[in-house]
Order: structure tokens, then C-alpha cells, then sequence
């Protein structure tokens, strides 16, 4: 492994003081493994009861976890239902400040690879607007899939930068997340690569990026609104000193002080930046690894608390689904679920039929990769289901289900792609393990054909 750099050693000698040496130590220790709880299908106690490890609460947030053993819990059915998702418990923290609510709002300005956005589809309950962007596009893939695998049905994904955003959709967000690329040092135990990635001269450039993105940023947020920057990095100049210029240049906007009281965060730490404000720091904090159960973050939640309303925001027209097309959707939907067809905003994009939330804006001419929830493709003469429909249905919403045991080795032979033997009637079967669910199936003639996409498959 590599050593850690000299350079990044002394600096945070010379910050620490007394508290170097417990920080040192700490990366003689194995990093944290994070799992989070999907409350889109379960509640945290729900999970406990059935957990298949030993778990031991992130005190920051209700629905986290480290894991105390040496399972491998990416392997388990129950993260190909989409049950947890595999997060630093650090990154935990982001949401909580962020504090989203059902109804609202909502952009991930930096979404990808999905950790803190199901985060926020969670606490949003699939109500409100959930707009995840990611710049980089060979980004989108991952994210697209994990928000598949969550079961979200309020999210559009955007790949665009901020500024054309900001640009389109001023004052428009009630909460904005601005999870900011930086220089990574909070990752140096948990991703020793980036050690080697890392260098001192790096930082202003990462201050001057992020300086950039938050302020596009702060032009997305209504008044009234929160605006949370976060950072996975100890540098103060991308912390505390990217805050402090922010709220210098940006008068509308205030350190909210109502940031969450998350137990295990430290103190921002204003004076190595010699950060003179009237205001206390109360809205920001850190998380320290040799302190807390998570690596290194830093966190700021901001409130906008001046200017003015911007206009209405025409929503978001874009092609229906033809007749035949929406009959053949309503007819499987008909026969294969409880879904009530009247709620659904339906659109068509190709041959995919989505569910756009209605609180969509108007994103003409911007690339949007996925402009809702992806039911399925219509094609000549029938409507065949989609994964992200069949993970975002409750297990009472199927009418037809093969419903399978965590220990039953049919459910290991689904996720491989094999077709099962099954006793049930010709058509779509929706496959559970232990009541959720993991994917569709089609039954022919007592054979249940493998319809797992495959590029999830289990190798």
C-alpha cells in the first residue's frame, strides 16, 4: 500500500496539534463498511429483523449501519433487491443535513454513482421531484442502475453541467446538494489509490472547481431554500475557506445554523482559514475518522434568505404514448398489478414508456438520460415490462408472483440468468426473495423463462 504523502503528513500535523497523533493512529485501522437501509421498502428495524449481519447503528443517520463482520454483503439477494446500499457511513451524513422532504423540490447537482441520491429518495417517500445530474456521462450508467435497483419512481436524470442548469431553472429547487469533486484525502484509508493520485498543488484548483459549482449552484435555490456543499477532504481551503468566499460574494445566503444536531460531527474549523465572519459556524461541521465511525467529510448546510421569486416554470410536455401502445400497458397492468393507471403521468421516449413526475419543468433541449420511471418497452402488439418496474412494485401490487426464500437456491440460478421450474400460468410472474422483489420472469409451459437483465447477472 502506498505510504501516506509527506506533504499531506505535515499539514495536518501542523493543523492537529495534540489531536495528530490519535488521527495517525487511526490509519492503522481497517476503514469503515457502511450499509443504509432502503426506506422505500422497508424501515430500519424491519432490516435488523431480518439481517443477515451484524450490524452497529451510524449514530448520524437512523437508517445506517457499519458492518462488525466479514460478510460480503454486496453478494446477497438482498442487495439485488435493492434492501441496503453500500455507503461509507461518512457519506451518510449529507442527506440528514440536507433534510429532504415528501412533496419537495429536490436536486443532486453531482449524482453519480447514486449513495446520496437514493439517500434522498428515500426520505422523499417517491413524492416531489428528484432531479440526479451528472456531468461526466459514462457516469450515468451506474447511477441509473442503482436508482433502477432502489425503486424510485420520482426521478429524472439530467447529464449537464451546472451552469446550464442554473441557466434554465433559476430559483427553482427547495434543497440543492452540491457533493463537490475534491482532493480525496478524507478517502485515504478507505481508497489507498488515491493516495497516490493526490498532490499539495492540486487543492487551489479544487477550490477554484468547486468555488465555480457552488456558485451555479446557489442560483438554483428559491428563497427560503437549503443549499448543502459537501466535500470528502480534510483541506481547509476546500472547506471552510470555499464557504466563507461563497458567503462573502453571495449576501442572499446564511450558514444555516439549523443544520441537523447529528451526533459524531465535529466543529468547522474557521480559524485555520482565518475565516472572519460576524455569524457563527454552527451550520457547518467535520467528520474526523479518528473520532467518529466514518472517514473524512466536511459539510455545510446554507439557507437562502434574501431575493426575489423567480417566474413560474412551464412543466415539462413530451410526447404520450399512442393509443395502441397505451392500451397494451393498460392491458398488462390490467392483468399483472394493482397499480392504480390514473396517477401515472405517462410518456413515450422511443420505444420506452415512462411515468413522468408531474413536477417535471420543461428540459427541452438538455440531455436527460432518463425522464422518469422506466416501466417498460411498447412493441408491436404488446407492452413488456421493464426491471425498473418490477423493483419499484410493492410485493402486494404483483398478481402474479413466484416468491422465493433467501436460502433457496432457485433465487442464487434467477440472478445467474437460468430459467427456474415453476408450477404457474403462462405469462409475466413477478420473482420476490423473501417478499421483494428482484425481476421479471416470463412462465412458459411450466418453465419460467430468465428475464434478470443481463447486466446484473451474477458471474
Amino acid at each position: 500500500m502506498k505510504p501516506l504523502p509527506p506533504a499531506f503528513l505535515d499539514r495536518m500535523q501542523s493543523l492537529l496539534g495534540g489531536e495528530y497523533a490519535d488521527f495517525l493512529a487511526c490509519y492503522d485501522q481497517s476503514p469503515n463498511i457502511g450499509l443504509r437501509v432502503n426506506l422505500l421498502k422497508l424501515t430500519a428495524s424491519e432490516f435488523s429483523r431480518i439481517s443477515p449481519f451484524e450490524l452497529t447503528p451510524v449514530p448520524w443517520t437512523a437508517e445506517g449501519f457499519r458492518l462488525t463482520s466479514d460478510e460480503q454483503p454486496g453478494k446477497h439477494p438482498y442487495h439485488a433487491a435493492g434492501l441496503y446500499y453500500l455507503q461509507e457511513p461518512a457519506a451518510m451524513a449529507a442527506a440528514d443535513a440536507l433534510g429532504p422532504q415528501p412533496g419537495e423540490r429536490v436536486l443532486d447537482l453531482a449524482a453519480s454513482p447514486g449513495g446520496k441520491t437514493t439517500h434522498i429518495a428515500s426520505r422523499m417517500g417517491n413524492t416531489g421531484l428528484l432531479l440526479a445530474n451528472e456531468i461526466r456521462t459514462k457516469r450515468i450508467p451506474p447511477l441509473a442502475a442503482n436508482l433502477e435497483r432502489w425503486g424510485v419512481r420520482n426521478t429524472v436524470i439530467t447529464n449537464e453541467p451546472p451552469e446550464r442548469l442554473a441557466d434554465r431553472l433559476p430559483g427553482f429547487f427547495d434543497r440543492v446538494l452540491v457533493d463537490a469533486p475534491c482532493s480525496g484525502e478524507g478517502m485515504f484509508r478507505k481508497e489507498p489509490d488515491v493516495r497516490a493520485e493526490w498532490n499539495a498543488e492540486g487543492i487551489a484548483g479544487y477550490a477554484a472547481r468547486q468555488r465555480l459549482i457552488l456558485a451555479f449552484a446557489a442560483r438554483l435555490v428559491r428563497p427560503g431554500g437549503v443549499l448543502v456543499y459537501a466535500t470528502c477532504t480534510f483541506a481547509p481551503e476546500e472547506n471552510e475557506a470555499v464557504v466563507a468566499s461563497f458567503l462573502d460574494e453571495n449576501r442572499d445566503f446564511a450558514l444555516d445554523p439549523g443544520l441537523p444536531p447529528l451526533p459524531g460531527l465535529s466543529s468547522a474549523r474557521p480559524e485555520w482559514v482565518q475565516a472572519e465572519r460576524s455569524g457563527p459556524w454552527a451550520g457547518a461541521a467535520r467528520i474526523w475518522p479518528h473520532l467518529s465511525p466514518g472517514e473524512g467529510h466536511f459539510i455545510a448546510r446554507l439557507k437562502r434568505v434574501g431575493g426575489d421569486e423567480s417566474p413560474p416554470v412551464r412543466r415539462a410536455c413530451l410526447p404520450v404514448p399512442p393509443r395502441s401502445a397505451l392500451e397494451d400497458f393498460n392491458a398488462f397492468i390490467t392483468g399483472h398489478a394493482t397499480l392504480d393507471i390514473t396517477t401515472l403521468n405517462l410518456v413515450q421516449l422511443g420505444p420506452f414508456v415512462y411515468h413522468l413526475p408531474p413536477e417535471t419543468p420543461d428540459l427541452s433541449g438538455l440531455r436527460i438520460p432518463s425522464p422518469g420511471w422506466r416501466l417498460g418497452e411498447a412493441k408491436k402488439g404488446r407492452f413488456e415490462p421493464g426491471h425498473a418496474l418490477a423493483m419499484a412494485l410493492r410485493v402486494n401490487e404483483a398478481r402474479l408472483r413466484l416468491d422465493l426464500s433467501a436460502d433457496d437456491s432457485r433465487v442464487a440460478a434467477y440472478l445467474r440468468g437460468q430459467p427456474l421450474d415453476a408450477t404457474l400460468p403462462d405469462g409475466w410472474t413477478l420473482v420476490t426473495v423473501d417478499g421483494f422483489p428482484l425481476g421479471w420472469g416470463k412462465a412458459v409451459k411450466g418453465v419460467l423463462k430468465n428475464h434478470y437483465p443481463s447486466g446484473l447477472r451474477l458471474v
